[in-house]
């Protein structure tokens, strides 16, 4: 038997997944890595703490599967576009205001380079770059961080001979080899891979120069990446001597080119037949990619510019097609903060844990109690919330929003926090009903989620997304599908299969379906409408606070 490794590095841990050829999960394993937040808007981490984790991982697979190091043809890795700096040498250097050079990665979600995104964004219109990220650059992506970096951190620019992409990293880590993924560059750098299909240059020498960053192009790109494959391919040195030691894997296993972490998710389940057997048919598919964040992935054979929506990239996640990038800057992490921010948080934790639940479940069992016949959506007729804690990511580009909560009471019961946490879910679909509407306005004609993620074990969180966007929901048979996805590039590295498409179709199968409850349509139609009033009152609101200054 050929076994593939899935590793997988999340916001919050590292994940390593043992599948066989047809997809099948046999071990998987999970360890925590570290995070600080030494001030607001700033979140940071460690790459030596990430390997180590990796590593842990691994090596717990392996042995609870109980198979030998010589059975495993392929390793593929997946990661958040988080920035990593190291030195000549490979070691950490630090992006942290205060030192350590152990805290060498500036997390997706930091916030620190919104003044130089805005920067970055005054050059819309003059720039090809900007056709191909839906008109602006975000803080999330490495641009606004790299020019953070040179403006406050001079020392951190000059000693750093390397730039990754986090899941270039992890490769790197693993084979010495400096090779970046086609899905990173595409997604985060301003690399233009339709360039490189047309035999033009990616990278953009003209909008580098004007951004700040023209030595990056004078260097001929080596800090950055000279070296941009395409995922389906192979890295060519393989697992390094040194790495196949701590990782307890043979030296040479094969190993794939890296992908992100939600775009290994997309690949894991997008090309999954229909539950009657049908090819699928993606102009009508949607992958939901949730964690801390979420993700909205969409392909087409046609190139699609939606403003306010990543993209289009041309084969950043399956090759040769045409990738839309939708998101929400907080899904997860919004959920946990509501509930964590109640006054009702203690004593509903500690009633979950005496009930044996997490407190998702205790949660909804809480929204069934108190809804009539058990339908729990009209309890928050009078409740809404605009989920912009964190900014918006898709369709609206603006990472400065702020969340709003309208319909409180001088009330703080568990009831009153249940209600609270549908209401925050509600908003979260409404958020991905937006982006599939602009999206469909655009040429797609989405009527099926396929998802993934910590969201899909949550019922309620499931049918509030399939009841608000008027869609069916479709969860693969595997819920790992981001472990899967990278299981995925391991086997067409190591050659069990031809190309990546064959091997999404071979690895992954439908599961359960949700369809959507057609008794709530106008309840959710009508909220949907405050859902956008909701953004325009706070567009009123700062007008309102300007006119004040």
């Amino acid at each position: 038997m050929e076994y593939f490794l899935g590793i997988d590095v999340g916001t919050g841990s590292a994940r390593a997944g043992l599948f066989d050829g047809e997809g099948n999960l046999l071990a998987h394993h999970t360890k925590a890595i570290e995070m600080w937040q030494p001030r607001a808007d700033f979140v940071e981490q460690s790459s030596d703490n990430i390997w180590d984790s990796i590593v842990q991982c691994c090596n717990a697979v392996r042995q609870d599967a109980e198979i030998s190091a010589e059975q495993i043809k392929g390793i593929g890795f997946d990661a958040t576009c988080s920035l990593v700096l190291l030195d000549g040498a490979g070691n950490p250097v630090t992006i942290d205001l205060d030192g350590g050079d152990e805290k060498n990665v500036i997390v997706w979600m930091d916030h620190r380079a919104l003044k130089e995104a805005d920067e970055l964004n005054k050059l819309s219109g003059k720039h090809e770059v900007f056709e191909y990220v839906g008109g602006k650059i975000s803080p999330e992506m490495q641009m606004p961080k790299l020019l953070w970096i040179k403006k406050h951190l001079p020392e951190s620019w000059q000693r750093a001979a390397h730039f990754f992409d986090l899941p270039d990293y992890l490769t790197y880590r693993a084979t010495g080899a400096l090779t970046r993924s086609l899905c990173s560059m595409t997604c985060k750098w301003t690399y233009l891979a339709h360039e490189v299909n047309a035999g033009r240059p990616g990278w953009q020498a003209d909008f580098l120069e004007h951004a700040g960053l023209g030595e990056l192009s004078q260097e001929k790109y080596v800090r950055v990446g000279q070296d941009v494959r395409p995922i389906g391919e192979t890295i060519s040195k393989g697992l390094s001597e040194k790495a196949a030691l701590e990782l307890g894997l043979a030296i040479g296993t094969k190993v794939g080119v890296s992908i992100i972490d939600a775009h290994a998710g997309g690949i894991g389940m997008i090309g999954m037949a229909e539950p009657e057997g049908f090819p699928p048919n993606l102009d009508q598919r949607l992958a939901l990619i949730g964690g801390t964040s979420s993700c909205h992935m969409a392909v087409s054979k046609e190139q699609r510019p939606i403003s306010g929506v990543w993209g289009p990239y041309y084969s950043a996640m399956v090759p040769e097609l045409w990738l839309n990038e939708g998101g929400q800057s907080a899904t997860g992490a919004l959920v946990d903060h509501c509930i964590k921010n109640h006054g009702a948080s203690e004593e509903a934790k500690a009633a979950a844990e005496a009930a044996g639940q997490d407190i998702y479940s205790y949660l909804n069992q809480t929204l069934v109690a108190h809804a009539q016949n058990g339908q729990i959506d009209t309890l928050t007729s009078e409740l809404h919330v605009c989920p912009y804690f964190h900014g918006n990511r898709s369709p609206r580009a603006n990472p400065s929003l702020k969340g709003m909560i309208s319909g409180l009471r001088l009330s703080a019961r568990v009831e009153d926090l249940a209600r609270v946490y549908l209401a925050t879910i509600q908003a979260i679909a409404y958020g991905t009903k937006h982006i599939i509407d602009v999206m469909n306005a655009s040429g797609y004609d989405i009527n099926t989620l396929v998802c993934c993620g910590g969201g899909t074990k949550n019922s309620v969180f499931m049918q509030q997304h399939a009841n608000a966007t008027g869609c069916r929901l479709l969860i693969p048979q595997e819920p790992e599908s981001v472990l899967l996805g990278s299981a995925m590039l391991g086997a067409v590295a190591a050659g069990t299969y031809e190309d990546l498409q064959t091997a999404m179709v071979a690895m992954s199968r439908p599961g359960t379906v949700i369809q959507p409850q057609a008794d709530f349509c106008e309840f959710h139609s009508a909220k949907y409408k405050i859902f956008h009033r909701l953004y325009e009152d706070q567009q009123t609101y700062a007008e309102i606070m300007r006119s004040y200054k």
